[in-house]
């Protein structure tokens, strides 16, 4: 069976309600690399029967790298160079566009945030001329510009900012987020198989990134055991994925970040205090640039995340930070070490000792994976609790964890989840999930009086232990029972 289009239908559809209307758009599309951005342009254009495209790459290089590929462009997409003369400066490129779409192209710029380096900058004023004269003209104008962009803050500050050129100019937004579990699970229903195991071994390592799937499927082992998998994907000379983080974000962080994300990678949930001792141990004078590493990487890259008590104030440093991408946190956590002793150590103990890590790495992933799928069980109207909120983070002083708070405001049910890779693990949870909430009601008391639910969770239970946790009043769910009509 051949690779199809997965997921993304209401994506797909306020794209295609842009395309039709027949007049001038200026539209920004944003979201991590591989999300699948350009694969929904391309569907949506097929879709519309537009035909007249300009797609273009632009490379993070100077002005000549980024005339030469516009250039390339018109050639590729047989624009006669007699009506439209390439362009030989960033005023003549912004001319092209909006002669372009005058014309009834629709123009596709990706990775349009490489145009806030200093070198391209002028660019942004030439486009905004061109846009407010197009939209002047929007009613007679049936072409339109399609920007994309994978680093988010980058883009959006072109655009959004007030004293941006392009402020307030895009007359449409769209954010690719991962795919839904739902869309997995028809991924794996048709080119692999949808075990608990596998989708967790899946998930936590390519969560919702459609592209990572369909570079499995190409390269056979979507279906494979996961050191098959792994070996394919990572370990090869020619393995897709072996130089993927380091093209995503290396490149972009010029290796300025590294100590921090390995160190929250390898030890999630780190204190403030936790991360500034490991960086004054390994470089004492990076310790004083730690606040701003991590701002940047939170609020610019959007790598991490700060996880705060929920009785935190937001500018609290009790906060714990995270990795926020699966991939990134398993390629740093687990994959990268492995893969860079390729030449000095034997393949199949590399192999085996990232899939150990890996699997350690779980644990947390199916944390992760239980919320998503409770709120997508929850928009869809799937199973026996309606959760309309989830409280994140719930720990203390006194290290309360609890790994999932699932709310149901209209009912005034809370259910606390307790989440375990391994199910033995459960044995033994009733008194520790029921000691946590106690001590949570007792931060929180304005939900001691609504109805409270124990829930425990592994991808598979047994029988028999399902039925010696149940006597013990909690309710008992697995992978496939959550995934069940999804």
């Amino acid at each position: 069976m051949s690779w199809g289009f997965y997921g993304r239908q209401a994506e797909l559809d306020a794209l295609q309600e842009v395309l039709g209307r027949g007049r001038f758009f200026f539209l920004r599309l944003t979201g991590r690399r591989r999300i699948g951005k350009t694969t929904l342009v391309q569907r949506a254009l097929t879709s519309a029967k537009r035909s007249e495209v300009v797609y273009v790459q632009i490379p993070d290089s100077a002005p000549a790298g980024v005339l030469s590929a516009f250039s390339d462009a018109m050639d590729t997409f047989d624009v006669p160079a007699a009506a439209h003369p390439r362009p030989t400066s960033l005023l003549e490129l912004s001319n092209s566009i909006e002669n372009l779409i005058r014309g009834g192209h629709v123009v596709v710029l990706d990775e349009f945030q490489y145009f806030s380096r200093k070198v391209l900058h002028e660019f942004l004023s030439h486009l905004q001329a061109a846009v407010d004269r197009l939209s002047r003209d929007a009613a007679d104008i049936t072409g339109g510009l399609i920007v994309l962009g994978s680093l988010h803050a980058e883009l959006v500050a072109l655009l959004e900012n007030r004293d941006a050129p392009l402020y307030n100019r895009t007359t449409d937004q769209l954010e690719l987020s991962h795919l839904d579990i739902g869309s997995l699970l028809a991924i794996l229903d048709a080119h692999g198989e949808r075990s608990p195991q596998r989708l967790l071994f899946l998930w936590n390592l390519f969560e919702g990134v459609p592209k990572f799937y369909r570079d499995c499927f190409e390269q056979g082992v979507l279906a494979a055991e996961r050191s098959a998998l792994l070996e394919r994907m990572f370990f090869g000379s020619s393995s897709p994925l072996r130089t993927e983080a380091d093209n995503w974000f290396l490149s972009e962080l010029r290796g300025r970040y590294d100590v921090v994300l390995k160190f929250v990678a390898r030890h999630p949930g780190c204190s403030h205090g936790e991360l500034e001792a490991h960086v004054r141990e390994l470089s004492p004078d990076t310790t004083e640039q730690v606040g701003g590493y991590l701002k940047a990487l939170i609020e610019r890259y959007r790598l991490l995340e700060k996880r705060l008590p929920i009785f935190a104030k937001p500018q609290a440093r009790s906060g714990r930070y995270h990795i926020r991408d699966n991939f990134l946190q398993s390629w740093l956590a687990a994959l990268h070490a492995s893969v860079s002793a390729i030449s000095f150590r034997p393949l199949d103990l590399l192999v085996a000792q990232a899939n150990e890590r890996l699997a350690q790495s779980e644990g947390q992933g199916l944390e992760y994976l239980v919320a998503q799928l409770y709120a997508e069980r929850s928009r869809r109207g799937i199973g026996d609790f309606a959760m309309t909120r989830q409280i994140q983070g719930y720990w203390d002083r006194k290290d309360t964890e609890i790994d999932l708070v699932a709310v149901n405001e209209e009912d005034h049910i809370l259910r606390f989840v307790s989440c375990k890779r391994e199910a033995a693990k459960l044995q033994g949870q009733s008194s520790e999930l029921r000691a946590h909430v106690e001590r949570f009601l007792t931060a929180l008391p304005t939900y001691r009086n609504w109805r409270h639910e124990f829930c425990v969770v592994a991808p598979e239970i047994d029988p028999a232990l399902r039925t010696k946790l149940e006597s013990q009043g909690l309710k008992v769910q697995d992978l496939a029972g959550l995934t069940h009509n999804l």
